[in-house]
C-alpha cells in the first residue's frame, strides 16, 4: 500500500502521536485534512509539515456538527481516529461524570466519525478506517477504568467492522494499541473529579519517541496489519501475557492496586508505578 496522493484525514492532529502521523503521512506524499479543536496549533503543525495541508477544526463530540464537518471534508481515502484523552484516578473516587466524558471522548466519537466517513468509503469500495486504541485497550489498567473501558470498546467495534466491510467492501480497518509514548497524554489526563492532570508521569516520560511509534503505524498500515500493537518491554509482555496466561497477567495487576489502594488510604496521591521498557528475556517482569 503506499500514501502517494491519498488523503488521509487525522483527529488529534495538534500534537502527540497525531501530530507525529502527520509528518510521516506527509513524507510518504500522502494530502493531509489535520482535525483538533485548537485550530492555531493544528496550523502549527500543517506549517512545519505541509503547509498546503487543511486545517478543520472541530469539537470530537459535537454531535449535532459532525455530518456538517464531515461534508466539509469530503471524501477522504485514509481516516485515522486519534483524538482522545485518557484517565489517572482510582473507581473509588471517580465521578461519574468523568466516564461520561472518557465514554463521549474516546469511543463515540470515533464511532461517529466512522460511521459518517464509512457510506462514501462504502460507495467507493475503498477506503482505510484507523483507530488507534491502547494497550490498555487489551489490559485492565490501574488508574483508568473509563479509559480502559472505551478503549476496549473501541477494538470491539473496529474488529466486527472489519469483518463487515473489509472483503465486502475493500475497505481495510486497523487497530492501534500505543503502549506509553512520550506525549502530554498524562498531563492532559482526567482525575476523580474531571480536572486534567496538569503534570506528567514516570512511564510517559519514559515512553517511546511519538516520531517512531508513527513510523510503525505507518508501516503496519502499508503492510496490510490489520492489529499493530506499538509498545515495548513489560507492556507488550503484558500485552501477549493477557491471551498466555491471563491469571498471571490479572495477579500482577491486583498486586499494582492494592499498592496503589495503600497510598490513597494514606492520603497520598496514587502514581503509578514505573515500569521496565526492556526486558532480558520473556518470562521477565
Amino acid at each position: 500500500m503506499s500514501f502517494q496522493g491519498k488523503t488521509v484525514w487525522i483527529t488529534g492532529a495538534s500534537s502527540g502521536i497525531g501530530a507525529a502521523l502527520a509528518a510521516v503521512f506527509a513524507g510518504e506524499g500522502a494530502r493531509l485534512i489535520l482535525s483538533g479543536r485548537r485550530r492555531e496549533a493544528l496550523a502549527e503543525v500543517a506549517a512545519a509539515v505541509q503547509p498546503g495541508a487543511r486545517v478543520l477544526a472541530f469539537e470530537a463530540t459535537d454531535w449535532a456538527a459532525l455530518p456538517g464537518v464531515v461534508a466539509e471534508a469530503g471524501a477522504a481515502d485514509v481516516l485515522v481516529n486519534n483524538a482522545g484523552i485518557s484517565q489517572r484516578s482510582l473507581a473509588v473516587d471517580t465521578r461519574p461524570e468523568v466516564y461520561t466524558k472518557l465514554v463521549e471522548t474516546d469511543l463515540l466519537a470515533p464511532i461517529w466519525l466512522t460511521q459518517l466517513v464509512l457510506p462514501g468509503m462504502v460507495e467507493r469500495q475503498t477506503g482505510h478506517i484507523v483507530g488507534i486504541s491502547s494497550v490498555a485497550g487489551r489490559l485492565g489498567t490501574v488508574l483508568r477504568t473509563g479509559y480502559c473501558a472505551a478503549k476496549h470498546g473501541l477494538i470491539g467495534y473496529l474488529d466486527a467492522l472489519r469483518a463487515e466491510v473489509e472483503a465486502a467492501y475493500g475497505i481495510r480497518v486497523t487497530t492501534v494499541l500505543p503502549g506509553s509514548v512520550r506525549t502530554q497524554v498524562a498531563a492532559n489526563a482526567l482525575q476523580a473529579d474531571g480536572s486534567a492532570r496538569g503534570d506528567s508521569d514516570a512511564n510517559i516520560d519514559a515512553g517511546m519517541d511519538p516520531a517512531e511509534c508513527a513510523r510503525r503505524i505507518a508501516a503496519g498500515m502499508k503492510a496490510g496489519a490489520r492489529e499493530i500493537l506499538v509498545a515495548e518491554g513489560i507492556e507488550a509482555f503484558a500485552a501477549g501475557l493477557r491471551f498466555s496466561d491471563p491469571e498471571k497477567l490479572f495477579d500482577l495487576l491486583a498486586a499494582e492496586g492494592a499498592r496503589l489502594a495503600g497510598e490513597r488510604d494514606k492520603g497520598g496521591r496514587p502514581d503509578p508505578a514505573p515500569v521496565r521498557r526492556t526486558l532480558e528475556s520473556p518470562q521477565a517482569g
